[in-house]
């Protein structure tokens, strides 16, 4: 499996970039302190070129033109020994203050956006792939770093310190002054038309870089049917495809990106020549216009010492436009994520009566999902009017063929999803009603593969309710059947598993997220398909289990078939989003 090159070589629109930079700008407010201090930091660092500059010219034409010796010099040499120090304490405090409000600004946008990405919980994740979102919140977050710590800062630099020197140089020598304003402007001009051609692969590099994380997290995640299959090494030939376009599009940025150092080196070198060549020929006596009459060595060395570093902000915004060519492209991806808005929180949410076993009821209930990469595709209907009730504390299985919309249901109880029409009350409650807080504390969920995380058992147990006690979990782990297995563990309930329960078989995981169940002790029980990979031995000892937890409470089973499933009261069939019969 290849990348799709159609999909990386979508380009936004420039309403897209201006909207990218515009957020950009938006999140420097929240260190605006501290890129403020970059910025003064830079600027002083700057106007002490002023003063190197005049110390050096009047060293040299002291010892030079008026033949001072070296003795009387001290305190010209101290002064620029102090501008030296001064300048590399303002370049410190500015590194530290761009760092500072970089680091700043990333830790905060990692949390809003992995809290959006639980905001949107399962339903509005499902159309992104879990690996492009892993490279937003960690990779592309950090592609910011550049922009804020040193293009953001630089700009503000670039923006006041060349007009500070003009200012200086002006009345020294207008010429020059003019030669430097003349050149300037070539500089930026030529920096923007490159720049341009360094954005658009920049973004096509961070689509390029998140298309690459999703692939190599699923062949990770499958890994075993690969070698089952015997196509590990052909995977393993796509994986270097796929890094090596990812490579030849990142040397593609950086080629650009040098490109335009190479522009504005050639522009300031010109400049400097020019400026050069006028303190030359007017020292010389071969040019007598304006100031050039009169020029001393002082005024010509100052001069031709400033018109380099008349350009260094230049040329430091230069050698910092790759970061803004890639914080853009960052920033469209982010706002991609951002623009998928998690389902409405209720104004007055109202809470769920608990005084004993829920009731549920749905009342002519639609739902069609989206399709597309996007979600931005034909709608396809899930379920289509679908009515029927749960008595509080009866459990019934919901059976029916794949597609008939058994999941859906427990999705909208859940709160996952919302209907397009018609309502899913629990208790009298409609569920978009209910605040989340209270539904998610009266439902208790088990579906087909138990998501077991990296930890000892009894954490993954206490994940249900991590303020429960020792002996609250040694009871859940009892009612749940995960006590049988325990003496074969090295650890008991301190043996720590692997991600997705690696170290424990099928039926075990299963067991433990039971033992979940138990310990949240919520009124709803929901059940997809909880047995449906299971063989025989471990699928009667999960269903025992179940039959336990079910007892006083309201259970919805998703399941193809009722058999095995004695202690259901009734079983209600869909078809095509349908309740077709309801069978006691």
């Amino acid at each position: 499996m290849t990348l799709n090159a159609s999909v990386l070589e979508r380009l936004p629109s420039p309403d897209a970039k201006r909207r990218g930079s515009k957020w950009l700008m938006g999140l420097a407010k929240r260190a605006r302190g501290a890129v403020a201090t970059a910025i003064g930091a830079g600027l002083g660092a700057g106007l002490t070129i002023i003063g190197q500059a005049a110390l050096i010219a009047h060293i040299v034409h002291a010892a030079v033109i008026d033949d001072v010796p070296l003795d009387d010099l001290v305190w010209p040499f101290a002064g620029l020994l102090a501008v030296y120090l001064v300048r590399a304490a303002f370049m410190w405090l500015g590194e530290v203050a761009g760092a500072s409000a970089a680091a700043r600004i990333k830790a905060g946008l990692r949390n809003e956006l992995f809290d959006h990405v639980l905001a949107l919980g399962p339903g509005g994740t499902s159309v992104r792939h879990s690996g492009e979102a892993a490279s937003l919140i960690v990779d592309q977050v950090e592609a910011l770093d550049g922009f804020f710590a040193r293009f953001l800062p630089q700009m503000g630099i670039v923006a006041l310190l060349p007009l500070a020197m003009l200012a200086v140089v002006f009345p020294v020598d207008w010429i020059v002054g003019v030669i430097l304003v003349c050149t300037a402007p070539l500089i930026p001009l030529f920096m923007a038309l490159v720049g341009m051609g360094a954005a658009a692969l920049s973004r096509r590099q961070m689509r390029a870089l998140a298309r690459m994380s999703a692939h190599f997290l699923d062949r990770l995640q499958g890994m075993t049917t690969l070698n089952l299959f015997g196509q590990a090494q052909r995977e393993l030939q796509a994986v270097a495809a796929v890094a090596d376009d990812y490579r030849k599009r990142t040397m593609g940025v950086l080629r650009l990106a040098f490109l335009s150092s190479a522009v504005l080196e050639f522009f300031s070198s010109l400049a400097v020549a020019m400026v050069a060549l006028y303190v030359g020929l007017s020292l010389l006596g071969l040019l007598t216009v304006g100031p050039s009459a009169d020029m001393t060595l002082f005024v010509g060395l100052f001069v031709l010492l400033m018109a380099p570093d008349f350009f260094l902000p230049l040329r430091q915004l230069a050698a910092h436009y790759h970061d803004r060519a890639a914080a853009i492209g960052a920033a469209e991806e982010m706002l991609g994520l951002l623009d998928h808005q998690p389902l409405p929180v209720p104004a007055a949410p109202r809470s769920i009566p608990r005084d004993g076993p829920v009731s549920v009821r749905f009342e002519g209930v639609h739902l069609a999902y989206p399709e597309g990469p996007d979600g931005d595709g034909p709608a396809r209907p899930a379920l289509s009017g679908l009515t029927f009730d749960v008595a509080p504390g009866e459990r019934i299985v919901l059976v029916g063929p794949s597609g008939a919309g058994k999941s859906t249901v427990l999705s909208l109880i859940l709160g996952f999803v919302r209907a397009d029409s018609g309502s899913v009350l629990l208790n009298g409650v409609d569920v978009t009603e209910a605040a989340p807080s209270a539904l998610h504390g009266a439902v208790a969920w088990i579906g087909q593969t138990p998501h077991l995380f990296h930890g000892t058992v009894a954490d993954n147990v206490r994940f249900a309710r991590p303020s429960a006690g020792d002996d609250e979990v040694c009871r859940a782990v009892q009612l749940a059947g995960v006590a049988d297995f325990l003496p074969d563990l090295p650890n008991g309930l301190e043996t720590v598993v692997g991600e997705r329960g690696f170290g424990l078989s099928g039926g075990q995981a299963q067991r433990v997220a039971l033992a979940r169940a138990f310990l949240k002790d919520a009124p709803l029980l929901l059940l997809d398909e909880p047995t449906a990979r299971l063989d025989a031995a471990n699928e009667r000892l999960v269903l025992d289990g179940l039959e336990r937890l079910a007892a006083g409470r309201t259970v919805l089973f998703a399941s193809h078939n009722a058999a095995g499933i004695g202690w259901a009261d009734r079983s209600v069939r869909l078809e095509a989003g349908c309740a077709v019969d309801a069978v006691r």
